[in-house]
């Protein structure tokens, strides 16, 4: 048997289910009865029938979703020096791990009815970590601690100590090194808010890490790196990992504990996640937070770092997303964060907080409702949500180009009430 073919080896579940137990096509948010799995591997399973799906359709799109296979290397670390590593002060600077194989799992009113490679491996997911990054900044909204997204972040911010690497001693040459760091210390940072940061229409100005912004995915004219105009905050859309970095190290401020033990302890614990995943920073991103060092972890792997997690717990993830925050009979984030994490960005309305990818459009996944979103990552590494039809689908080590073509075979596989 190929590869190819041992890949595609997916469980179309046949656990047995009461008649009848697909639910109708309508929103989550007015499902009554609506099921949650159990922790860790408490998760039942649907044969594709008893979910509305046609078992020979979703076959289909699981040995596309396999041949579809990305094309960069499974050494991830290299490529990273094929792509981002190219980039002025492209350095890596966070772990890397090789990748396995291609990965997912399709969720149908909450029961698995799929599944494809290794789901309980743990590999990095590049800037899906960037919506677990919005999701720690809406705990720390709902408890009170950000009243106002629109407030500048300045406000909130304490100098930072940095750790120095190496022994810590003072020399002559590092004179001025101890400086606490100030990053929106500038006239232009100041004005710049949590909303600005959370949608990366901020264009913050500086150098956080050893990574200047400008550095990041730069323009094409080198002699306006450091001199372009910047543009007012909230006016332009930027894509750029060291400005989501900033909102990491401000959370980290205002929460005064390591992000990773927030989101355990107020998100993936009470889902249900496994202990398995792992939120790193870099090697130079130590602070002194209350006495204690502590690492501002990353929003991505661009330099390495970032999330490592298995697809079953993106899959929870997803589904938390797509009940809007709930877990059974807990609120874990605010109807009121999910309804403004899904709120179009004025300068880019396919996006909302980073990394709600919105297909409000239909121009990145047309086949999809206009209702779905995503949380995307690159490698490709897919959270596709779709509240229309009760789904949930991960896809990791995709094609991007092939994400739409995915989605349009699984949503083929809907059979008529």
């Amino acid at each position: 048997m190929s590869s190819i073919r041992r890949l595609a080896l997916l469980v179309l579940l046949l656990a047995g289910a009461p008649e009848g137990a697909a639910l109708a096509q309508r929103p989550a948010a007015q499902a009554r009865n609506t099921y949650y799995p159990g922790p860790g591997d408490d998760w039942q399973r649907r044969a594709p029938a008893q979910a509305g799906l046609d078992s020979a359709r979703l076959h289909d799109a699981v040995r596309f979703a396999v041949a579809s296979e990305s094309k960069a290397p499974r050494d991830l670390e290299l490529a990273h020096y094929q792509s981002f590593g190219r980039e002025p002060f492209g350095e890596a600077v966070g772990p890397f791990q090789p990748r396995g194989d291609p990965t997912g799992i399709i969720v149908r009113n909450g029961y698995i009815v799929a599944e494809w490679g290794d789901p309980h491996r743990v590999d990095m997911t590049f800037s899906v970590t960037k919506s677990f990054l919005s999701t720690v900044v809406g705990v720390a909204y709902d408890r009170g601690l950000i009243r106002d997204l629109r407030a500048p972040v300045w406000r909130s911010m304490a100098p930072v100590m940095v750790i120095p690497a190496g022994s810590g001693a003072r020399h002559h040459a590092a004179m001025g090194a101890g400086t606490p760091l100030r990053p929106f210390d500038t006239p232009h940072n100041r004005r710049i808010t949590w909303d600005d940061l959370l949608r990366q229409t901020s264009d913050w100005e500086g150098t956080l890490w050893g990574k200047p912004e400008w550095a990041d995915r730069p323009s094409q004219t080198p002699s306006e790196w450091l001199t372009r105009p910047r543009k007012d905050p909230g006016t332009a859309y930027e894509y750029n990992d060291v400005r989501v970095n900033v909102l990491a190290l401000a959370a980290l401020n205002v929460l005064r504990r390591p992000l990773p033990q927030v989101l355990r302890e107020e998100v993936m614990d009470p889902i249900g996640a496994s202990a398995s995943w792992r939120w790193t920073g870099y090697e130079n991103s130590w602070v002194l937070m209350d006495g204690e060092a502590v690492q501002s972890v990353s929003g991505g792997g661009h330099w390495g770092g970032g999330m490592f997690i298995s697809a079953r717990d993106m899959a929870r993830f997803g589904y938390l997303t797509l009940r809007r925050g709930r877990w059974r009979d807990r609120q874990i984030l605010s109807e009121a964060w999910v309804r403004m994490a899904l709120t179009p960005t004025a300068p880019e309305p396919g996006y909302g907080f980073m990394n709600w990818f919105l297909n409000s459009e239909r121009k990145r996944l047309p086949s999809a409702p206009a209702s779905a979103f995503m949380h995307l990552g690159n490698g490709t590494n897919l959270i596709y949500v779709d509240p229309e039809n009760d789904l949930v689908i991960v896809a990791r080590w995709i094609e991007q180009s092939a994400l739409d073509g995915l989605v349009q075979r699984v949503l083929a596989a809907r059979m008529a009430r």
